[in-house]
């Protein structure tokens, strides 16, 4: 037995919701925050049998998206303080960072 955890954007968060129960796996929500950008996030914890890893990975990948984002850095990149003027720049958003335990037991109670 596997736990997987799934920490994707909220803006793909109801889509894999929905594409998980579609396909029968049952998993937990947790809202979170991410550090770099300080915006929401959704982690999802899926405990999974070995043998349905593969299918689980696929149904987080087809709905959870990579895409461009304009920001404003919040903090200085380098340098001195005195002269910061904030620019937007582009940065990568979404997607899904995904990591696979190890389950040494499960109980339900």
């Amino acid at each position: 037995m596997k736990l997987v955890i799934a920490v994707v954007q909220d803006k793909d968060s109801n889509r894999l919701s929905n594409a998980l129960i579609k396909e029968g796996f049952r998993a937990t929500k947790l809202a979170s925050t991410g550090g770099f950008l300080r915006a929401g996030n959704t982690t999802f914890m899926i405990g999974i049998e070995d043998e349905r890893i593969s299918d689980v990975m696929q149904v987080i990948k087809a709905n959870c998206k990579i895409r461009e984002q304009m920001v404003t850095p919040v903090s200085p990149m380098g340098g001195t303080t005195d002269s910061y003027i904030p620019f937007p720049v582009e940065v990568q958003v979404g997607g899904a960072a995904v990591f696979v335990l190890p389950v040494e037991r499960f109980e339900h109670y």
